[in-house]
């Protein structure tokens, strides 16, 4: 099979799917039911890569993904970020005066409260954005509505009601790509490196492994903790930092991070997109 497809979760006229024809014009979108689906089709040569939605910058991280991440065998080779837009859509020819609910995500009707209580919709909460303009379109009632991207109104036929109402205007949502095999970046790109890791359980097991990234000068941009198969004694740990693992810097802070951890695993080094150094230029 040649490198020519990509999947995702969700319907097509998603997030997922906007990002996928934008990062991979000429590849073809496979629309998944859920992220282990995804994740499947890679692991199984019906993809070559999977587009993961991993974190949005007003919901905060996906969780799902991050408890997926450690148990798969793919490797993040890429992200991209995609500022997000919800357009309200409904049947053609529905006027706002006749709607009474609106159908999305979750994520996104958290995202656009302010449009939702204005109109006096009642939000009603579907699996996908795509798959909740899908379900307009199919219900024929005018009286419902959804919110969704604007690729998913050409996609099933609706009318645009109001344009880009999510309440933030930074609204962004970071996807990583998942591939079979790790890729490293080019030596003259700037790069990140994705980990996952368990400490062992002893007096300030944590402090002591995160004491090499501090001592030997690796920004540490991302660290989340969660928990493992439900049990409150069990924490693995989700990190990402600047550099490559055989940056003489980054290979000494990891070496220290392996001696008090009882497990350490490399998910990934990939290329900084160039929207994560803009980001962090803005916050300065």
């Amino acid at each position: 099979m040649t490198q020519t497809t990509i999947s995702y979760q969700g319907e097509p006229g998603a997030n997922s799917h906007i990002i996928c024809s934008q990062a991979y014009p000429d590849w073809t979108p496979l629309p998944c039911p859920s992220f282990e689906d995804a994740f499947a089709a890679v692991i199984e040569g019906r993809a070559d890569r999977a587009m993961i939605p991993i974190e949005n910058s007003i919901a905060g991280r996906v969780a799902d993904i991050h408890h997926l991440i450690p148990t798969s065998p793919l490797h993040i080779v890429a992200e991209h970020f995609l500022p997000i837009h919800f357009q309200l859509m409904a049947l053609p020819g529905t006027p706002v005066s006749a709607l009474t609910s609106v159908h999305s995500h979750v994520h996104a009707l958290g995202q656009c409260r302010r449009l939702i209580r204005r109109l006096g919709l009642k939000a009603v909460v579907a699996g996908d954005t795509a798959g909740a303009a899908r379900e307009v379109m199919e219900a024929r009632d005018p009286s419902r509505a959804a919110l969704a991207p604007a690729l998913a109104a050409e996609v099933y036929g609706l009318d645009i009601l109001a344009r880009d109402v999510e309440d933030e205007s930074h609204n962004t949502t970071r996807f990583v790509v998942f591939a079979p095999e790790p890729e490293a970046p080019a030596a003259d790109v700037a790069a990140v490196t994705s980990f996952v890791f368990r400490v062992r359980n002893l007096p300030a097991a944590l402090y002591k492994a995160l004491g090499g990234f501090a001592t030997n000068g690796v920004n540490m941009s991302k660290l989340e903790s969660y928990m493992v198969e439900g049990q409150f004694s069990a924490t693995q740990f989700y990190a990402e930092v600047d550099g490559r693992p055989d940056d003489a810097g980054l290979a000494r802070a990891l070496e220290e991070l392996g001696y008090f951890s009882r497990e350490l695993r490399i998910i990934g080094t990939y290329p900084a997109h160039p929207f994560r150094e803009a980001s962090r230029v803005a916050a300065e």
